[in-house]
């Protein structure tokens, strides 16, 4: 190999000499066991695990529980964790609970503005957020309510948002994270964005609220701050902490770690060149442990409290090829988290907080693994157009022989600011289109996370520049390889990766011979009028179509649209889209299908009616791979 282009680093294994191994498969795939972990119990003793398993065959999935030594063991099948683990729910004198529920607030059906006509079908807006991510609105939110306990139960609930148009927890991804119980269990602290119809989808302003259960009312605590505000948490001694974006309508700002202690906050995070993503308190109070990404990886990191005339320091923990997806609990000096790698699942691990090492404790797909033959992970350095090194993974299929040529895929990630790390998807799996043949190129390019905060904003306006640079620059750089064959590239890739396919079927100069799209956008002009959250179109792309005097939006409608270069399209694509995708309308899909058809390209359109942005269904999950390498050997 051409060593002054890479850093190398093994991380699984090229071969299939252990006897009954094979490559991976969709099928394989889904039969393998989803590991979530849900905390440690009271006594520090045992951790609890729920493994859940897809029945393709019945298109849901089985979940069991397990409880197993904090030390490693025998696991035991759980049919129920009551009184094992905390409740963060109850608060700590144990007399009130909190819960949330979607409460009717707007109307909006026709049957609710005539009630004779309680036929209609009618659905009637007067402001924007009509639909978010996969729902249409309804004129209900979801709210917090608080029930006193008698017996050991929670009584009727008290609405402590009564008539307010916000969602607490938060959709659509919030859970009860958005709320929790102050020490003295007296107040409760929620987040919610309290904006509503247009002011809603234009920003990020979200707050921590306080609600005092003596007077009814309801304080913001993080009114100066214009961006998200989220996770609130309190430590054992009354500290609070939360993560914070500061500019409103960005929803990739950096997301630090801050801390209120006798009133006054602190940003522990502030000089790390980095974004948090999951924190969560040391048992004692004194220190912080969040995840975050470092050269195409998620570690574990700590960082103290303020302390007199020092500032915070924030402390690497575990290093290593994986992602630390999950934070769970501490016990003693030991974390337990999750973890993950380009060729394993989800499985739980603890970690020593003095040394950092990783011991694994549940191994719930080992024998899976027994049976199917690895990849090997290669991670290079590949010099950028602009001077800098990117990284880039190498993922090569099982028995990889460099005397052989094989077709070579650039894998383009989604977000368009989400980390490419040591992930382990269902369905984007790197392992999986790997083991079908092909070697697997998957640059860090301009936007992601792990690289500092520069590398990452730098993807802001300039969706279809730099960054596109970055792809050709890899797949160029690797295809210099004797092993790559040159004649047979393809791009594939979700959402902004979806949108990058479009993008280089109009400006990769016969690069490449086949483009796969999942949900991606095709034409900004109607991905601006048509998609949920507006904030993302205003920052990212500079502001709306029709401000010809803004010079940022006016190069992203001109230079970085797809739609714009259709003519120069003239290889085969298939197009993959959701029907209740309201983040990327699926009529992005349809309009790209369109343009091919007519064009006289060889393509096809898999439409999911039911599925969202991503695909949750097992059969579906199925017929989307399947369709994926069907399109490959047709046209690769």
């Amino acid at each position: 190999m051409k060593n002054s282009l890479l850093t190398l680093l093994l991380i699984g294994t090229g071969t299939l000499s252990a006897l009954g191994q094979s490559p991976m498969t969709p099928e394989r795939l889904w039969q393998l066991g989803r590991v979530s972990a849900l905390g440690v119990t009271k006594d520090g003793k045992n951790v609890i695990y729920a493994v859940s398993t897809p029945d393709a065959s019945q298109n849901r999935s089985s979940r069991k529980m397990f409880s197993i030594p904090l030390q490693g063991g025998t696991a035991t099948e759980m049919t129920s964790t009551d009184g094992l683990l905390a409740d963060k729910n109850i608060s700590p004198d144990g007399k009130y609970a909190l819960s949330s529920k979607d409460v009717k607030v707007n109307k909006v059906f026709g049957s609710d503005f005539y009630p004779e006509l309680d036929k209609s079908s009618v659905q009637i807006y007067d402001g924007l957020n009509y639909r978010h991510w996969d729902t249409w609105e309804d004129g209900a939110f979801s709210h917090v309510f608080v029930h006193p306990m008698a017996d050991g139960k929670p009584g009727e609930g008290k609405d402590i948002m009564p008539g307010e148009p916000h969602d607490c927890p938060q959709k659509p991804y919030g859970g009860d994270e958005d709320y929790v119980w102050s020490p003295d269990s007296k107040k409760v602290i929620y987040v919610t964005k309290k904006k509503a119809g247009t002011a809603y989808a234009v920003s990020t302003n979200t707050d921590l609220y306080e609600y005092d259960l003596t007077t009814g009312t309801t304080v913001n605590l993080t009114e100066s701050n214009k961006g998200y505000d989220t996770n609130p948490l309190f430590s054992s001694t009354g500290a609070l902490a939360w993560l914070s974006m500061k500019r409103d309508g960005y929803e990739s700002d950096k997301n630090d770690l801050m801390v209120r202690i006798n009133g006054v906050t602190t940003n522990l995070t502030q000089a790390w060149d980095e974004s948090v993503q999951h924190y969560v308190w040391s048992a004692d109070g004194k220190k912080l442990y969040f995840t975050g990404a470092v050269d195409g990886t998620l570690q574990l990191f700590e960082v103290e409290t303020p302390a007199a005339n020092k500032k915070p320091t924030v402390k690497q923990l575990t290093r290593g090829e994986f992602d630390i997806t999950a934070i769970v609990g501490q016990s003693g000096n030991t974390l337990v988290v999750t973890r993950t790698d380009m060729n394993h699942a989800a499985e739980v691990y603890t970690v020593n907080l003095t040394n950092g090492q990783l011991t694994q404790l549940t191994h719930v797909n080992d024998a899976a693994y027994a049976s199917t033959a690895m990849s090997k992970v290669e991670k290079r350095m590949v010099p950028t157009t602009d001077g800098k090194q990117m990284l880039v993974y190498v993922v090569y299929p099982p028995g990889f022989d460099a005397t052989k040529k094989y077709p070579t895929l650039l894998y383009c990630q989604g977000g368009p600011q989400s980390a490419l790390t040591q992930f382990y998807s269902f369905r984007w799996n790197l392992q999986l289109i790997a083991a079908n043949g092909y070697i697997v190129v998957a640059p860090n390019r301009r936007g992601m996370p792990g690289h500092g905060v520069a590398w990452n904003e730098q993807i802001s306006k300039d969706h279809g520049g730099q960054v596109m640079d970055d792809y050709l620059s890899a797949i160029d750089a690797v295809s210099k390889e004797p092993f790559v064959d040159k004649a047979r590239l393809g791009a594939v890739g979700a959402s902004y990766g979806g949108y990058s396919v479009f993008y280089l079927a109009g400006n990769h100069n016969n690069r490449f011979k086949t483009f796969i799209a999942h949900d991606g956008i095709f034409n900004f002009k109607s991905m601006y009028g048509s998609t949920e959250e507006v904030f993302f179109s205003e920052w990212e792309y500079g502001g709306p179509y029709w401000d010809k005097n803004n010079a940022a939006a006016q190069k992203s409608y001109t230079q970085f649209d797809p739609s714009n270069f259709v003519e120069k399209w003239n290889t085969p694509i298939l197009i993959f889209h959701g029907g209740r995708d309201y983040r990327v309308p699926d009529t992005q899909g349809f309009e790209a299908f369109q343009a091919a058809q007519l064009r006289g390209i060889k393509s096809r359109l898999v439409y999911l009616p039911n599925e969202n942005h991503w695909v949750l269904t097992a059969q579906n999950a199925l017929v989307w791979q399947r369709e994926f390498f069907k399109w490959l050997k047709e046209t690769l």
